[in-house]
């Protein structure tokens, strides 16, 4: 039997999603650990993607498999048993050939930058201090990206991948000069490592006319190369959304929410 948990995390505290060999304290590793406790067995688990260190997400979905259904009140029971900064909202049960990363068709990504020091968004959004930025120089920049397909240039580790095509269903910047707070949101099929903190480090360049958006739309275009292409804070980004075409998720977003007032 296939189980898919659909949840949310503070990342904060965690050295990214994955499980890996002599890095400590991920979430799923957590996860993991849990789940074994509950059940008095070893129990792995699959996540729909992977996020990095000190990135959010508001909405993810992890898979793992049962020999039989649970006896107790499984979400229950992992929501008084997982940290705070762990949160369990559904848990389904799919079909055995149903998979909670092959399968899903859309994934959107939000990040929230902030240049008025606040000490209430310093966890869930970037802060750049005193940013002047060229509001209709990014959303150009956006529009840019929206167009784009093969995201090399804008991707950490290109050569682990047998391509780099993704394809963008929307890519938009939102400002509110009175907050002192923008956000980036875009949504496609698949990522790639780091691509997104990469689309935001460009947006930001652009908007500083630190870069043209000719130079920008080069780099895009695999005209030109770009070799400083360090990834905007991480704090500021969530995994907000993934869609199935199967399965309809109950809306969780709740911290988005609020992070996107006056910035739709």
């Amino acid at each position: 039997m296939r189980y898919f948990i659909h949840l949310g995390y503070d990342g904060t505290n965690y050295r990214g999603w994955q499980r890996q060999k002599g890095t400590p304290n991920t979430v799923q590793e957590v996860i993991e650990k849990t789940l074994s406790k509950l059940f008095k067995k070893e129990i792995s688990v699959y996540g729909c993607g992977r996020t990095d260190a000190g990135v959010h997400a508001s909405q993810y979905v992890v898979q793992f498999n049962l020999d039989k259904a649970p006896l107790f009140d499984l979400k229950f029971r992992l929501n008084k048993s997982l940290p705070r900064d762990i949160a369990v909202f559904e848990i389904i049960e799919v079909k055995e050939n149903q998979h909670c990363r092959h399968d899903a068709v859309d994934r959107t990504y939000d990040y929230f930058i902030h240049w008025k020091k606040d000490p209430t968004l310093f966890r869930y959004s970037s802060f750049y201090e005193d940013l002047a930025l060229d509001f209709d120089l990014m959303n150009k920049a956006a529009a840019l990206i929206l167009a784009t397909k093969d995201f090399k240039q804008l991707c950490k580790q290109p050569d682990s991948y047998n391509n780099t095509l993704c394809l963008i269903n929307n890519c938009e910047v939102f400002f509110n000069t009175e907050q002192g707070r923008l956000r980036f949101t875009i949504t496609a099929n698949r990522f790639l490592r780091g691509m997104v903190r990469i689309c935001v480090f460009f947006l930001l360049e652009v908007g500083r006319s630190k870069m043209t958006l000719k130079q920008f739309e080069q780099i895009l275009n695999l005209e030109k190369d770009c070799l400083e292409k360090p990834p905007a804070y991480p704090n500021g980004l969530f995994l907000s959304q993934i869609k199935y075409p199967f399965l309809e998720l109950k809306d969780s977003n709740h911290m988005i929410k609020i992070l996107k007032v006056g910035l739709e």
